[in-house]
C-alpha cells in the first residue's frame, strides 16, 4: 500500500493542531475533571463502536463498568453484560498496555473476550483463534435473497501467513506518522478479516492501540468510533473502494486522518464546556441553592450550550423538581436575583437560560446583564423571535 505524502500532509498538519488544542485545553482542567471527561467518552465510543456493528448496548450500565475502572462518578450503578465488559477490557489493554508489542495471541485474547459464550448471537463461532472454515470469508449486507457482497477476504489459509506480516509491518518503527499508521493498519486488517465475528471491533481497538501510543491516556478523549458511526455509510464505502481499487489509499487515508481532526474538534468543544462549567460554578460558589435549584442547574449544564432545547420554564421545572408550579415560579425567579439563569420572553413564553456567553440565545436578560436602553420617542423598535 502507498499513499501520496504531500496530498495527506495538509490534513495531517490540521489534525495535528486540533490534537494540540485537545491537549492545551485539558492542561486547564483538574484531575477530576479530566476523568469524568474520559470516562464519558469511552462509554460513548464503546457503545458507537458496537453499535456500527448494529449491537445495540446499554449507555448506563456501560458508565458505570468505566466509572468503576476510572475510580470517579457513580460506580453503584448496573454491572454490564459479560460480553460488554469484554469490549471494555481490550479498549482498556489497547491504552494502559500500548507500549506492549501487538502479537496474535494479543488479538485472539481481544476477539475472545468479545464473544464469552462461543456464539455471535444464536450461531456458534470460533473464538480465540483465526477463522479456519473452506468457505469464503464475505463482507455482506442486506436481507436474504438481495445480499451484497462488498467485499470477499483472503482465505482461511492464507490468514496465519497474512498476520503475521502484518504483525511484523505493525510492531516495526516506520516512517508513517501515527494518524497514517493508524489508517493504515485499520485498513490493513479490515482487508486481512482474521475472525469469522468481531473485526470491525478488535480493527477499531487497533485505532485506539495507534493513537494511544502517540497520545497516551488523552486518547480517550478522542471519540473516532463515534465519528465513524456518524459517518457509517461513508466508512464502508471507504473501505469498500480502498479494499477493491489498486494499492494506491491515498484517499482512504485523507478520509480517515479528516475524521480523528473532526474527532478532535469535537473533543475540543466538549472540553469547552466543561471549562464553562469549572468556572460558572466558581463563580457562583457563594450562592446557597436549594436541593431543587442544584438539580436544574446541573440538568442544563450537563446539557450544554445547545442540548436544552427551548431552555427551562416553570412547567419543565415543575416537573423535574417534583415540585407545584407557584415553588418552581418562584425558583426560578430566586436563580433569576442570583445571576445564575437570564430570562428571555414573557408571560407564557418566558424561557430561562444559564448565564453563560454563547449558552444561551441573543437577548437573555439577567442580574448581570442589563436590558437594553429604552428606544428614544421617534426611535423605531426592533423585534427579537
Amino acid at each position: 500500500m502507498h499513499y501520496d505524502v504531500i496530498q495527506v500532509g495538509a490534513e495531517l498538519a490540521r489534525a495535528h493542531r486540533a490534537q494540540g488544542v485537545v491537549e492545551g485545553k485539558l492542561a486547564g482542567l483538574g484531575f477530576e475533571q479530566r476523568l469524568e471527561l474520559a470516562a464519558e467518552a469511552w462509554s460513548q465510543d464503546a457503545v458507537a463502536t458496537a453499535a456500527i456493528e448494529g449491537e445495540r448496548i446499554n449507555l448506563t450500565a456501560v458508565r458505570s463498568s468505566v466509572a468503576r475502572r476510572l475510580g470517579v462518578g457513580n460506580q453503584d450503578g448496573a454491572n454490564a453484560p459479560r460480553n460488554v465488559e469484554g469490549l471494555l477490557d481490550i479498549m482498556d489493554d489497547a491504552v494502559l498496555q500500548r507500549a506492549a508489542p501487538l502479537s496474535h495471541e494479543r488479538l485472539c485474547a481481544w476477539q475472545a473476550a468479545l464473544f464469552p459464550t462461543g456464539y455471535s448471537g444464536m450461531t456458534k463461532i470460533l473464538v480465540g483463534a483465526y477463522r479456519e472454515h473452506a468457505e469464503p470469508m464475505q463482507v455482506v449486507s442486506g436481507g436474504f435473497g438481495r445480499e451484497r457482497v462488498h467485499y470477499e477476504a483472503p482465505s482461511s489459509a492464507h490468514v496465519p501467513a497474512e498476520m503475521q506480516q502484518f504483525l511484523d509491518w505493525f510492531n516495526a518503527t516506520t516512517e508513517h506518522d501515527s494518524l497514517v499508521k493508524a489508517a493504515l493498519a485499520h485498513l490493513w486488517f479490515e482487508t486481512i478479516h482474521p475472525f469469522e465475528d468481531g473485526n470491525g471491533r478488535v480493527g477499531r481497538v487497533l485505532i485506539d492501540l495507534v493513537l494511544a501510543r502517540e497520545n497516551g491516556e488523552i486518547s480517550r478523549l478522542i471519540r473516532t468510533s463515534q465519528r465513524l458511526l456518524d459517518k457509517r455509510r461513508d466508512y464502508y464505502e471507504q473501505l469498500e473502494r480502498a479494499q477493491h481499487g489498486d494499492l494506491d489509499v491515498t484517499a482512504w487515508v485523507l478520509w480517515f486522518v479528516e475524521q480523528v481532526r473532526v474527532s478532535c474538534e469535537e473533543a475540543s468543544g466538549v472540553m469547552d464546556a466543561a471549562l464553562a462549567t469549572a468556572l460558572f460554578w466558581m463563580n457562583h460558589q457563594d450562592k446557597v441553592l436549594t436541593t431543587r435549584q442544584r438539580k436544574v442547574v446541573k440538568l442544563l449544564l450537563d446539557a450544554g450550550p445547545h442540548g436544552f432545547e427551548g431552555g427551562m420554564n416553570t412547567r419543565k421545572y415543575e416537573s423535574v423538581g417534583g415540585t407545584s408550579r407557584a415553588t418552581a415560579s418562584r425558583e426560578l425567579i430566586e436563580l433569576e436575583d442570583m445571576g445564575i439563569l437570564g430570562r428571555v420572553g414573557a408571560g407564557r413564553s418566558t424561557r430561562y437560560y444559564l448565564t453563560i456567553p454563547g449558552w444561551g440565545p441573543a437577548g437573555t436578560v439577567s442580574s448581570t446583564t442589563p436590558p437594553p436602553p429604552e428606544p428614544a420617542p421617534d426611535a423605531r423598535p426592533s423585534y427579537r423571535r
